[in-house]
């Protein structure tokens, strides 16, 4: 059986499992071998994901619990938030071929499965939508982004799509609505050194060799807040909320940025989304030669 049939067959929400492959140990069975490496899972939770059929071989086969220990052995399994918090916004999709999918994600919904979300994200909600297990994201964005988010449907022209991000082919647009700047002039290139700060979860900016790039725009001035358009030429974490809250005007309602007003952890406050919106997407087409535009029918407005 091939991995996608068995993620079809198993899995609820078409959700393509995370990998192991299996540590060096003197473990007897794939199961104690599971229960040491992932400590914070108890025991009962592996006993009853192997019952459900949820660990899997490299070719997609259940694996019982007396299967035999071996390092390097590849294992599939499938990771579960028992009380996962809905995310009361939906996406839609914009576009779809047997290559790609063009998807417009919310604001607070992630991307991917991490942490605390696993159903609650854009591609687990979008791969038991339309049943395909091989939907995966060609990109991130922020969960408190929201906008285009393109996806490859079949590993087969995977990437082909994934080199225009690593070579910088991939054309993005993004909005922001922040403080007026009127001392600053426009069109703006912003490139400076962005490395990790405290708490853990933040970037500042540094001195160095610039890393990051952006080209920044006004589109609307609306008083005290402007509305931005940003070109980000390099895709660094909080690139764009980083450069703006440098230049004097923090993207509104970021809740890091110039300075932390919450935790990653908490609630979310659904009355104030960030107001950063992936808003373009615009490339070649490394299959037909053909240019490509979508843009998000979303507004900050």
């Amino acid at each position: 059986m091939s991995l996608s049939k068995a993620v079809d067959a198993r899995s609820p929400s078409n959700m393509r499992p995370s990998t192991l492959h299996l540590p060096r140990g003197q473990w007897a069975t794939v199961f104690e071998c599971l229960c040491a490496h992932f400590p914070a899972i108890a025991p009962a939770v592996w006993l009853e994901r192997f019952g459900r059929g949820r660990v899997l071989d490299a070719q997609g086969r259940p694996l019982t619990l007396q299967a035999t220990y071996r390092e390097g052995l590849k294992v599939h399994y499938f990771r579960e938030v028992p009380a996962e918090t809905p995310i009361p916004f939906e996406e839609s999709v914009l576009y779809q071929d047997e290559h790609l999918l063009v998807a417009d994600k919310p604001h607070f919904l992630p991307v991917m499965p991490a942490g605390e979300y696993v159903e609650q994200t854009l591609q687990a909600r979008l791969a038991k939508r339309l049943g395909n297990a091989d939907l995966v994201p060609l990109h991130r964005i922020d969960r408190h982004t929201a906008g285009l988010v393109l996806f490859s449907t079949q590993p087969a022209s995977r990437g082909q799509y994934q080199a225009l991000f690593r070579l910088r082919q991939m054309d993005k647009c993004y909005e922001a609505l922040a403080a007026a700047l009127p001392h600053v002039q426009f069109p703006l290139l912003r490139a400076t050194r962005l490395d990790g700060a405290e708490p853990f979860f933040r970037m500042q900016e540094v001195a160095g060799e610039a890393n990051t790039e952006t080209r920044i725009e006004v589109a609307q001035r609306l008083g005290e807040h402007w509305l931005y358009r940003l070109y980000p030429v390099t895709g660094k974490k909080h690139q764009l909320r980083v450069h703006l809250a440098a230049l004097g005007a923090p993207i509104l309602n970021d809740p890091f940025y110039p300075e932390v007003t919450d935790a990653p952890n908490a609630p979310d406050d659904y009355s104030k989304p960030l107001k950063l919106l992936a808003r373009g997407l615009s490339f070649i087409d490394p299959l037909t030669g053909e240019r490509r535009s979508f843009e998000s029918r979303l507004s900050l407005l």
